[in-house]
């Protein structure tokens, strides 16, 4: 239930504005993001035309044989989207959420703990605000509908699998 009801809550409307958007990856293509990985960049995109932070960083490493990585491709993206090139990173480390978002971490090392709106699918909300949490981050989830699965049945696999990841890093951590 907690992973539903974190779903379709958009935490991010709850505050004016944050330190940065942080978005994180998925699969792209020869440096082109997946349709999943372009409506969460989408969701980035407005979230930066709103106002509601000055940078964006995006998230994700690269997999064995591909030419650029998810957080390069994810950069370009919003770059060729009009958002200004000095107001979006890529941060290219990590190939699981919490190897990504220990990256940001670094990349945002500052004196403060950086107040943040995490991008990425519904179902994947609750498990990035608390891994997000843990690393020191006071996060805020703001989903993507755009890419997300569209039948019941592959809605309530997103739920169910995320359900079992959320339990399985509450236990054993990142």
């Amino acid at each position: 239930m907690a992973v539903w009801r974190a779903a379709h809550t958009d935490d991010a409307r709850r505050v004016d504005s944050v330190d940065v958007i942080v978005v994180l990856g998925a699969a792209e293509y020869n440096g082109t993001p997946s349709p999943v990985f372009a409506g969460r960049l989408q969701q980035a995109a407005l979230l930066y035309r709103e106002g509601r932070a000055d940078r964006v960083v995006v998230l994700g490493g690269k997999q064995e044989g591909d030419v650029t990585s998810e957080g390069e491709a994810g950069r370009e993206y919003l770059i060729e989207s009009g958002l200004p090139a000095t107001a979006v990173a890529a941060v290219s480390q990590g190939h699981t959420t919490y190897q990504s978002l220990e990256a940001a971490v670094k990349y945002m090392d500052g004196p403060a703990v950086p107040w943040a709106v995490l991008v990425s699918d519904p179902w994947h909300n609750l498990r990035i605000k608390r891994m997000a949490s843990d690393l020191g981050i006071r996060a805020y989830a703001s989903a993507t509908w755009h890419s997300a699965a569209r039948s019941q049945m592959t809605r309530l696999a997103g739920y169910t699998r995320e359900t079992f990841a959320y339990l399985y890093y509450r236990l054993f951590g990142g």
